[in-house]
């Protein structure tokens, strides 16, 4: 009964800690409506990686860096607005000045993200799970572990619906996929912001 009820609070947590990246891998796909199946999987491999590591690095931070990693807590929603305000900010601009269509013909890489905006949009989409390191802080090494590779994977999946979701949406938009990914990015952004800042 026990194992149920771990495996069943890791599931919700992974699905309650998903939501970001499931928001931004929307986004993605609107941006990037012509990504194939090795990009869908890099972004959400980087997204469930983070995902799967930021727990720990929080259960970390409790069993021996408590004080630090309460002082950094309050940076968390800060730190989460900026980066997908940048990137989202990005997308709109290479739309508008219509730097994507100019670069595509030359380099294919530019039609989506690049490597670095999407690590940065795990980081910011995976730092609230910083936080899951006090829900878990009563578990034992191979539990938190176990728990965090939970979320990784449950991350994993709702990101790969995202992504299909967004690349059907941005097939119908046209040119402005990019505006619309890019004020989604803000958008979410700002509610992580809100959420952490003001409601925690």
């Amino acid at each position: 009964m026990v194992i149920y009820v771990f495996l069943m609070n890791s599931l919700l947590l992974g699905v309650g800690l998903a939501m970001d990246a499931f928001s931004v891998s929307i986004a993605n796909g609107i941006h990037n409506p012509a990504m194939d199946g090795q990009e869908k999987m890099k972004i959400a491999g980087v997204f469930a990686g983070f995902q799967l590591v930021m727990p720990m690095i929080g259960w970390g931070f409790v069993h021996f860096l408590f004080e630090s990693f309460a002082g950094f807590q309050v940076w968390i929603p800060w730190i989460a607005l900026v980066l997908l305000s940048y990137i989202g900010g990005k997308m709109i601009y290479e739309a508008v000045t219509g730097k994507d269509d100019s670069e595509q013909e030359d380099d294919s890489r530019d039609a989506g993200l690049s490597n670095r905006d999407i690590i940065i949009q795990g980081i910011a989409t995976s730092i609230d799970a910083l936080s899951v390191g006090f829900t878990i802080a009563d578990y034992k090494l191979y539990r938190a572990f176990l728990c965090s590779s939970i979320i990784g994977i449950v991350t994993f999946i709702i990101c790969e619906i995202g992504l299909r979701i967004g690349i059907k949406v941005g097939m119908k938009l046209a040119r402005k996929a990019s505006i619309l990914g890019g004020i989604i990015l803000i958008a979410i952004g700002i509610e992580i912001f809100i959420k952490g800042f003001f409601l925690s």
